[in-house]
């Protein structure tokens, strides 16, 4: 692998501080390597890859074959579980590709992509994305979470295929507990085999804006029965949004004290949550601002593309930044860097990942934009010139240019 020295990099908001970092065998390095090329990035702004937290992409691009008219989640499932009867291997392969080609030039370098189990698709979903997994590492690191989107004791069958894709690799385990009839007694179950297959666990958890009825309760206390702080993900948790000042930062602190992390996804949660109310509807999303003031480990992303559960999307984790910052009336530059940290920094900080950053050792997953400061990037949703992944280039983006008469 070739050496790589850049020069006249900007690595924050200040545009005098141009800086030259040094790339060999795929990791930043203390000096520059043998024979190394020369890339001038010309006062351009470096950024390390953004890191994708949660998306499907097995049930990904497929809103041509649906039907919508409710927009809820229930009717969301109810039409992806009748879609997914015809999912074949090549066709969960094709339109994951289709996700992943959009994500690597929107500057993600690493992602966790969650993989619907269930005794109706088995294992196919699953061995396609393992086949994504291993023919674009070149461009993204992919992390393959299976859960039960149909339920996990409500669903014979289930465990059993779950159990047999993390004994072929699968890296985390998710759950779905309001699938179930007994919510809490699926975290349980899934704790335990968390624990037999030592896995992180990734759920989706408490997904409506009725503050009754809340689960993360059990998530928290199975989470210090367990000792499996800092490998807990909760994801979406809008119920948080409807709890008052002093619940919610008790709740914050439980979170933090136990280990337990927390995903907000904006485009998924808006479109869903909040459609019973005419007027005065809520925003209805993880206020992660309060979480993360209380020490909370969190992040934003994508979820779903161009399926019932979220009929848009590009796969930019920094228009995730922009609608969450939007959405929550985040503007200071310190409250914009904060949404940057969420795809990026922090989200590494989620995901475990030990090499993340610009310093020597970590590896040389990097982006680079046009922008004049990091927070500019999330502010004015910027998109990134180029990648590079392990060192070497991954894409580039060629700069619109005005034809003046």
């Amino acid at each position: 692998m070739s050496a790589l020295t850049l020069i006249n990099a900007r690595l924050g908001a200040d545009a005098r501080a141009l800086q030259t970092l040094y790339v060999e065998d795929g990791r930043f390095a203390s000096a520059p390597g043998a024979g190394a090329e020369t890339l001038d990035l010309q006062g351009k702004l470096l950024l390390p890859g953004l890191v994708e937290t949660h998306i499907h992409l097995d049930k990904a691009c497929i809103m041509q074959r649906c039907q919508l008219s409710e927009g809820t989640l229930a009717e969301a499932i109810a039409q992806t579980r009748a879609a997914k009867a015809d999912f074949s291997e090549a066709d969960v392969y094709e339109r994951g590709a289709q996700v992943l080609d959009k994500a690597i030039a929107q500057g993600t370098t690493h992602m966790r992509t969650h993989v619907e189990i269930d005794p109706q698709i088995g294992l196919t979903g699953f061995n396609a994305v393992r086949r994504l997994q291993a023919d674009y590492a070149w461009a993204i690191s992919l992390e393959i979470c299976v859960f039960p989107q149909e339920g996990l004791l409500n669903n014979p069958g289930t465990e059993a295929l779950l159990c047999e894709a993390l004994a072929l690799g699968a890296e985390v385990l998710g759950g779905c507990p309001y699938t179930d009839a007994e919510p809490s007694a699926q975290i349980r179950r899934l704790f335990e085999l968390a624990v037999e297959f030592d896995r992180d666990l990734d759920l989706h958890l408490d997904f409506d804006l009725n503050p009754e009825g809340m689960t993360i309760g059990e998530v928290i206390r199975c989470t210090r029965h367990h000792g499996w702080g800092g490998r807990v993900t909760i994801g979406h948790v809008t119920k948080l949004s409807a709890l008052p000042r002093d619940t919610l930062l008790a709740v914050a602190e439980s979170l933090a004290e136990a280990g337990v992390q927390v995903t907000c996804l904006p485009s998924t949660d808006l479109f869903l949550t909040g459609r019973e109310h005419f007027h005065n509807r809520p925003r209805g999303l993880a206020p992660l601002q309060h979480l993360h003031a209380c020490g909370v480990t969190c992040s934003l992303s994508t979820n779903n593309i161009g399926n019932p559960f979220t009929p848009y999307g590009d796969a930019s984790l920094v228009r995730q930044a922009n609608l969450f910052a939007n959405v929550s009336q985040l503007a200071t530059e310190a409250e914009l860097l904060r949404c940057l940290s969420w795809v990026s920094s922090e989200s590494a900080r989620l995901l475990r990942l030990s090499d993340y950053g610009l310093t020597p050792g970590c590896r040389a997953d990097f982006i680079v934009f046009d922008a004049p400061s990091p927070a500019a990037v999330v502010a004015e949703i910027s998109p990134p010139l180029m990648g590079y992944k392990a060192g070497r280039k991954t894409f580039e983006r060629a700069q619109p240019r005005l034809l003046r008469p």
